[in-house]
């Protein structure tokens, strides 16, 4: 559920992905946890060949509508979209880069399967590839905590609720979202890291080497931080 506000933003969003990963023009990206593909859609029409994964086959249609609206069915950079769990898909040394963006990591039952998509995510890349992470963190959730909140997105009336879990090992999520008689309620726990504890479960699956930001331009990880934002190289 993005806004046009959500769509406008992906163009400098993918400008700061490409220069802080260093990916050279017409490599190899696996997107994880996809989504309605904003992300795919605009690296493949840069010319870079994009394979999105998510396991939400609504999301996956959209992907694929988007793909085909921008980029023309025929096209020679057309988005591969699969419909497949991040904890299961393994193309060994296929991609320069892989990406998960927009907080979509940290909702598996337990920390094992997320240092799962981690092993992966190192198994899937080439020599001198990376991994771009971008979540919220301990710190950001903390600071910026707030218990509800109502706005409105999409043509939906919503309102979200917040609860600390455990000890911040999480945040439960709760969402309901109104249209007309039409009512969703879906809630959800995220779990969160540290910018240290991120640091930690990258190098146990894997990576050699983690630098930490806090946004996609590159800034400080610190207390103004946006997010977290870990690049882990292999």
């Amino acid at each position: 559920m993005f806004d046009e506000a959500r769509w406008a933003e992906v163009p400098t969003v993918v400008d700061n992905l490409l220069k802080l990963s260093s990916l050279a023009p017409g490599g190899r990206i696996l997107d994880i946890c996809c989504g309605v593909g904003r992300h795919s859609v605009e690296l493949a029409s840069r010319g870079y060949r994009v394979t999105g994964i998510d396991l939400t086959r609504a999301y996956l249609d959209a992907a694929k509508e988007t793909a085909g609206a921008v980029l023309g069915d025929g096209a020679a950079a057309f988005p591969e979209f699969l419909r497949e769990d991040a904890r299961r898909f393994v193309r060994p040394g296929s991609y320069n880069l892989c990406i998960n963006l927009f907080t979509s990591f940290g909702y598996f039952a337990t920390r094992e399967e997320d240092i799962l998509l981690l092993k992966n995510s190192a198994k899937n890349l080439l020599p001198g590839g990376c991994l771009v992470i971008e979540t919220v963190s301990k710190e950001t959730a903390a600071r910026d905590f707030i218990s509800d909140e109502e706005f409105e997105r999409a043509g939906w009336q919503v309102r979200t609720e917040y609860e600390v879990v455990g000890d911040w090992e999480g945040e439960l999520n709760r969402w309901i979202l109104r249209k007309g008689s039409i009512l969703i309620d879906r809630s959800f726990v995220l779990r969160l890291y540290s910018g240290f504890e991120m640091k930690n479960a990258l190098k146990e699956a894997g990576f050699a080497s983690v630098d930490i930001y806090g946004g996609l331009d590159g800034r400080p990880y610190d207390d103004k931080a946006d997010s977290l934002v870990a690049v882990a190289r292999i």
